[in-house]
């Protein structure tokens, strides 16, 4: 299982895709990545960049699926509002690839990866970096994607597992 993790950004968005393997089960590192938009340039410029290159990437890494990181509350409504459309744009690469998608709240992964929602990011990035077996730590926003694959990843495998369970019963 192929899965791109995306931590959806108006100047930098965020992506990771990692790769399960079944024989030994371990998880995988593909690539990571950042797209850095060019705060000067227009919105809808920027927009577009990052659905380009974002469709370039799923086209080139061919993921079954896709874990995005879901919106927060921003206290700043325009701030919230820019971060909207990023995301939409990002989902939009993902359904127009035919991925399904799973959405995962900052603390969901959080709390998947490290224990605790309220994990500070450097300790999701050294986790990700140990689990991965990256030989250093990546760029915030790839290494944040990256936790989203693996935290869909996990959420998956523990669903198939329960699934199993109660078929036996």
């Amino acid at each position: 299982m192929r899965v791109i993790g995306i931590d959806p950004g108006s100047r930098i968005c965020g992506w990771g895709v990692v790769e399960e393997q079944t024989a030994p089960q371990k998880l995988v590192h593909v690539d990571c990545g950042g797209i850095i938009t060019q705060t000067r340039r227009d919105l809808p410029e920027r927009l577009k960049q990052i659905y380009d290159e974002l469709s370039n990437i799923i086209a080139r890494h061919q993921p079954q699926e896709a874990a995005v990181e879901s919106l927060f509350f921003h206290k700043n409504a325009k701030s919230a509002l820019v971060l909207g459309h990023a995301r939409g744009v990002a989902l939009l690469a993902c359904v127009n690839a035919g991925l399904p998608i799973f959405e995962y709240a900052p603390a969901q992964t959080k709390q998947a990866l490290v224990g605790h929602g309220r994990a500070e990011k450097r300790q999701v990035a050294i986790m990700v970096k140990n689990l991965l077996g990256l030989p250093e730590v990546a760029m915030e926003d790839a290494s944040d994607a990256l936790a989203a694959a693996i935290c869909h990843l996990n959420s998956r495998r523990m669903k198939i597992a329960m699934q199993s369970l109660g078929a036996q019963r």
